[in-house]
């Protein structure tokens, strides 16, 4: 996706060899026209698919995923990283660690917002090592539904998410897959 890809040279910034910053428009200040076109070339590429659910992790990937799911018309679940008073103990849980923030999480959805019968879109902002995808796909897998697909905003391919995920049976859509960041500088695929 040219447009992201632009944004990501334009307004990111490399903090080191395996961090990226974009708090600008995706993780701290939306930019919601990319975000709609963002989401709307998720719908895009999985068109054709049965999806019923979109499924992401708080915080950073629910305007994405709110944007996919108004282009496909159905409803967006994320996971919560923290156990709120509201919820009851009937949830599917698992536990990820995050890449970025160098700690682990524990990750819970309600059972009343996934069923068996749900056909079920993953969306992320960033792959690293695959860890919030697969707890993703995990509760999915909790609830006997099916894992679609994963779609991700900014893969780094230079690290082993993608391919653990692949190689796991599932598809990954990513819409700016990084080669690496050298002198300052984002290298695409």
């Amino acid at each position: 996706m040219e447009l992201l890809k632009k944004r990501i040279q334009s307004d990111g910034l490399v903090l080191n060899d395996s961090l990226l910053k974009v708090d600008s428009f995706l993780n701290q200040q939306i930019d919601p026209d990319l975000m709609l076109k963002i989401g709307e070339e998720f719908a895009h590429r999985f068109q054709g698919e049965q999806i019923t659910k979109i499924l992401t992790i708080e915080s950073s990937g629910i305007a994405v995923s709110v944007m996919a799911g108004l282009a496909l018309k159905i409803p967006v679940v994320f996971a919560r990283k923290k156990k709120s008073v509201t919820i009851n103990e009937d949830v599917y849980y698992t536990k990820v660690y995050s890449f970025t923030k160098q700690e682990s999480n524990d990750i819970i959805v309600s059972k009343q917002f996934l069923q068996e019968d749900d056909h079920v879109l993953i969306i992320d902002d960033f792959l690293a090592n695959g860890e919030a995808a697969a707890g993703l796909a995990e509760i999915v897998h909790q609830a006997n539904a099916r894992v679609v697909g994963i779609g991700i905003v900014i893969e780094k391919s230079f690290q082993p998410g993608a391919k653990k995920l692949m190689d796991a049976g599932y598809r990954v859509e990513s819409l700016a897959r990084i080669a690496s960041f050298s002198n300052g500088q984002v290298l695409f695929l």
